[in-house]
């Protein structure tokens, strides 16, 4: 268990053209959001939307300053999980053993391979007027396993992500 949450360490960065105006952008349009379904598509939708919208920026169905697209992927990280059995009283079936307990070799060990979903999602923010990016957030080990957990990693990973949104150019 320790071992994966280690993994579930949610990592956030961000990237920017450091030439551009960002003051001169006040409206965007969505290109795409990607996900691994309708449900997570809505989510990082909503969640992008929320931050936007409190910085100033307003989401119009076509042809605003700015053009978002979102990427949500996921993959299945493999870890080992090895159980132990009878190593003697007071162990309840599970336990270390070894030095106590009916001494070496007197217990079962069963491993098994453990999928655990981990995600990532990467926010672009392009520039309408010459389609070039802009702006890039990205966000790993967004899952955790649990579909309410998710969720709540997803809502902090966007807000980590646009905290320092929108950048202050120099010039």
């Amino acid at each position: 268990m320790l071992l994966a949450a280690g993994c579930a360490t949610l990592h956030v960065t961000t990237d920017y053209n450091h030439r551009t105006d960002f003051a001169a952008y006040h409206t965007y349009s969505w290109l795409r959001v990607h996900a691994s379904n309708s449900l997570w598509a809505d989510r990082i939708r909503r969640d992008v939307n929320a931050q936007l919208s409190a910085r100033g920026w307003r989401e119009v169905p076509s042809g605003g300053e700015a053009a978002v697209s979102a990427f949500g992927s996921t993959r299945d990280m493999q870890s080992l999980q090895t159980f132990y059995s009878g190593f003697g009283p007071g162990f309840g079936g599970w336990g270390w053993g070894g030095w106590w307990g009916g001494g070496f070799g007197t217990g079962v060990a069963t491993t098994q391979t453990v999928n655990t979903p981990v995600g990532s999602l990467v926010v672009d923010i392009f520039s309408s007027r010459d389609k070039r990016l802009i702006w890039r957030g990205e966000a790993s080990e967004v899952l955790a396993g649990n579909p309410q957990t998710n969720r709540q990693r997803l809502e902090k990973a966007v807000t980590r992500m646009f905290r320092n949104f929108p950048p202050v150019t120099a010039g």
